[in-house]
């Protein structure tokens, strides 16, 4: 029996600590030829909080992870029984393999993400931002544009009572809350 890749349906937020479960489940058990991959399909993300920038890894498809097993009752036992497992992605529950080429697609972007680190974007269009450094320091203003590649976000601050236009860096400015 050949083995194939299954989604496996957990509690949101808990994919990790499933992966741990079922990993540390699969050495007590013996089964390590039979369940031989268990992933959890991220990337690692920056974000720029407080004007300080952190990484941190955001999941791919929350609530869900992806196991190569060769399906038999006590591999699919061991699985289901997992804390925080619901079930396998299927019509009622009943697990139904993945497409190579989907594996192929799925795998191949979490290979391309751990090569690129991407940044997420924290301002938005009309979204009120303070200065937080710079000659414009503690200047409120709008977002009036944003460049993702540059890091660099456009705001329109009043400056004597005229509005103008400023391009700051992203570690600049912070949301107004």
């Amino acid at each position: 029996m050949a083995k194939k890749w299954y989604v496996v349906r957990t509690y949101s937020g808990h994919e990790n600590k499933v992966k741990a479960y079922l990993e540390n489940e699969i050495a007590t058990e013996g089964l390590a030829d039979r369940i031989s991959n268990v992933l959890v399909p991220s990337e690692k993300v920056f974000e720029i909080k407080g004007g300080k920038k952190r990484s941190k890894t955001r999941t791919f498809f929350p609530g869900y992870i992806l196991v190569e097993a060769e399906l038999d009752e006590k591999t699919k036992y061991v699985i289901l029984n997992t804390p925080s497992v619901i079930s396998f992605v299927g019509p009622k529950g009943v697990p139904v393999p993945l497409h190579p080429e989907e594996v192929r697609r799925l795998v191949g972007r979490i290979g391309e993400q751990a090569e690129v680190e991407t940044m997420e974007v924290p301002f938005h269009i009309g979204e009120p931002v303070k200065v937080i450094d710079g000659p414009f320091t503690n200047f409120t203003g709008f977002v009036q544009e944003v460049n993702e590649e540059k890091m660099k976000v456009k705001v329109m601050v009043s400056i004597f009572g005229r509005k103008t236009p400023v391009e700051l860096d992203f570690s600049q400015v912070e949301v107004e809350k």
